[in-house]
């Protein structure tokens, strides 16, 4: 006979809990002040100070292991770029399929824990970055990423914090919802992760989106291959830190840094490929989605693919508008984190009998706008995040003579960081490059309209760009604000009246736009996380027929 003891003593993983659990009710995690004398200041002041003195070696991590691939690069301040805070490792061809070989090793334990086993861990990761990771995280970013203090705060922190908090309790509104039953029958609907892997890019705008993209999906029972930005690896790397001292199993994200197009050939054209979790450029959302059509016939299903990409982000001003309120949403809205938001206000269309006023307060604005390194907390804006997006933004800028003109700002001084000043530029031909294309910096370009042609102007705002994210309304006549919804029902996923075109809250304004700005899937909702699973119907018949016929067949 068998030692019971001995049995005892064995774990048993798949034990089930008894009773139905519920997560926190997330509430959006506060803002700190940072005022001079507050904790939170003192403590980030001594990280920034600590972390600036620092050069750390980054590994890749590959199912729990770190990786040293002895292929390096650096991680820069960018508002000081000779000053080196990491050297990263970089992965090629076979540590991403080793990284693909450990997602796929994780999948079968990771896939069948109970939903709110995978939640424990995210609400823990949420914990801690509100507590002990906090100040790290926030200078991790401010560092490399060169974000003044309040911005690091909104998206390293705070945004952050709310996709780990709000993304279980939607997770949890899925699973609740079941199909109806009756006294024979019970139907259900079980909520699987997809089969494969799934691969998560992350830009180096927002920490809280390489948070989010990886974790997303894991939350939802997948397994990662993560490749953030060059440009933001440093945050990255403490990220992936917190989410294993959450609790994270090896295997389950996976982080190979690289070269994007490198380690994207090697993911794209794996059999195993089971979605792609995209933020960036058009350009190489739309590449990507070539590759995985070219790649269709080698995958075992289609890979669910979900991206948000870039904007041309408008606000129109109605002859109504409060231009103190609209001075301050250009200022605002274009200018901070240089402007390097995909919801950034970059077109500004502005009825002729507001100009002037505007144009006066907004200037007066940028005049007090200061702009250096970010450890000074009195700095409005930092630098650009690299060369190459200093060298481009100031191409734009360059080119403001041709049928443009500068207002204000316009000049860039990249001897010791990568700064270019907020500019604002006012183009009088509605179709100049300035209001078509992308530039991704503090350049906000304005077009000053006939006030008799309000609907004229909203047809041109809908139809100058390609891009559909962001946009914004300013108007105090209420009828003027109904012709903008409807007549731009189409150019903004996110839509705001009589506010700036950024700072999407999550649990608030659910985040994405269409056109060639994405998929539209949602950050920041339940719309985001179902794209990550794949339903099963399950119907149990408790009184199943035993006579094949039916009472129709009695008479002819």
């Amino acid at each position: 006979m068998a030692d019971v003891s001995e049995k005892q003593d064995k774990p048993v993983l798949d034990a089930s809990f008894a009773g139905n659990r519920r997560v926190p009710p997330p509430v959006n995690e506060p803002v700190k002040s940072y005022a001079p004398g507050s904790p939170e200041r003192v403590e980030l002041k001594a990280r920034l100070k600590s972390m600036a003195a620092e050069r750390i070696e980054i590994p890749l991590r590959i199912g729990g292991k770190d990786v040293r691939t002895g292929a390096t690069a650096q991680a820069v301040m960018p508002h000081d770029h000779r000053h080196v805070l990491a050297d990263w490792h970089r992965a090629s061809r076979e540590h991403v399929e080793q990284a693909v070989a450990a997602a796929r090793e994780a999948h079968a334990e990771w896939s069948a824990w109970p939903w709110e086993e995978r939640a424990a861990v995210i609400l823990k990761a949420a914990e801690l970055l509100t507590t002990s990771w906090r100040a790290t995280v926030n200078a991790a970013t401010m560092l490399g990423q060169s974000k003044t203090v309040f911005q690091a705060e909104i998206d390293s922190a705070c945004e952050l914090i709310d996709f780990w908090r709000f993304n279980p309790w939607y997770a949890q509104q899925i699973c609740d919802d079941q199909p109806l039953s009756d006294h024979s029958v019970w139907n259900q609907l079980e909520y699987r992760p997809l089969e494969g892997f799934v691969y998560a890019i992350t830009p180096f705008n927002f920490t809280a989106i390489g948070g989010n993209l990886p974790t997303a999906p894991a939350l939802m029972g997948n397994t990662v291959v993560w490749k953030p930005a060059s440009a933001a690896v440093l945050s990255a790397h403490y990220l992936m830190k917190l989410l294993e001292e959450a609790g994270l199993p090896p295997g389950v994200i996976n982080f190979v840094p690289g070269d994007a197009a490198a380690v994207s050939e090697v993911a794209l054209s794996n059999p195993e490929l089971a979605g792609i979790h995209f933020t960036g450029s058009t350009a190489v959302f739309n590449g990507m989605w070539r590759a995985i059509g070219n790649n269709m016939d080698r995958y075992r299903s289609y890979p669910r693919i979900v991206g948000e990409t870039g904007g041309k982000d408008f606000i129109v001003a109605h002859a109504s508008a409060d231009p103190q309120a609209l001075a301050v949403a250009i200022a605002r809205g274009g200018f901070e984190y240089q402007g390097q938001k995909c919801s950034a206000a970059s077109r500004v269309y502005v009825a002729r009998s507001l100009w002037n006023e505007v144009r006066e307060r907004t200037v007066a604005i940028m005049r007090e706008l200061k702009m250096g390194d970010v450890a000074d907390f009195r700095n409005f804006v930092g630098a650009v995040i690299d060369r190459k997006a200093f060298e481009k933004i100031g191409g734009y800028i360059a080119e403001a003579g041709a049928g443009a003109r500068v207002v204000a700002g316009g000049k860039t001084h990249g001897e010791t960081g990568f700064f270019i000043e907020p500019t604002l530029i006012e183009a009088e031909d509605p179709g100049h490059r300035l209001l078509r294309e992308e530039i991704f910096g503090p350049v906000v370009t304005v077009h000053v309209y006939d006030d008799s042609k309000w609907h004229e102007t909203l047809r041109l705002v809908n139809s100058t760009s390609p891009y559909a994210l962001t946009g914004a309304v300013f108007a105090r006549d209420r009828r003027a604000v109904r012709e903008a919804l409807s007549a731009l029902r189409h150019a903004a996923g996110n839509f705001y009246i009589n506010d700036k075109p950024t700072g999407a809250v999550v649990g608030q304004q659910p985040f994405g736009g269409a056109r060639s700005s994405g998929t539209n899937d949602k950050a920041g909702s339940k719309l985001n996380l179902v794209r990550w699973i794949s339903a099963r119907a399950v119907k149990e018949n408790f009184a199943p027929p035993h006579d094949y016929r039916y009472p129709f067949m009695t008479e002819e």
